[in-house]
């Protein structure tokens, strides 16, 4: 069985193999922890955002007051979207006609150009 064949030979490893899959480890680690606190803080910049465009426009809000949409809402939204880019494409049947028309003789068909002169047999 081939099962039974598969050994693991501890004298491979060595400072070098474990160091790497540490560091590969700790990195990975590192980058999950970067895109949670990224994405944990993209709400925060887009009230940010909208604030000073509300700003600008004259309309006064309570800075106590968050800007959010709820969750209902944007699954709502999403949903809609979702029905709307299906609605898009078309609906097509799954059968493919096939005609096999006449041609004439071209040279751009034949098989013997294709060839290299080098595989071709030699002439008596």
């Amino acid at each position: 069985m081939l099962v039974n064949e598969i050994t693991f030979d501890l004298s491979n490893v060595t400072g070098f193999t474990v160091m790497v899959a540490v560091v590969g480890q700790v990195v990975v680690f590192i980058v999950l922890a970067l895109l949670y606190y990224v994405y944990h803080e993209i709400p925060k910049l887009m009230n940010i955002s909208i604030r000073r465009k509300l700003k600008k426009e004259g309309k006064i809000i309570d800075e106590s007051k968050t800007l959010h949409v709820e969750s209902d809402v944007n699954a709502a939204i999403s949903l809609a979207l979702y029905m709307y880019m299906n609605e898009i494409h078309d609906e097509e049947s799954s059968v493919m006609t096939i005609k096999q028309e006449q041609r004439s003789y071209t040279p751009w068909s034949s098989k013997i150009y294709s060839t290299n002169a080098y595989h071709r047999f030699p002439q008596k």
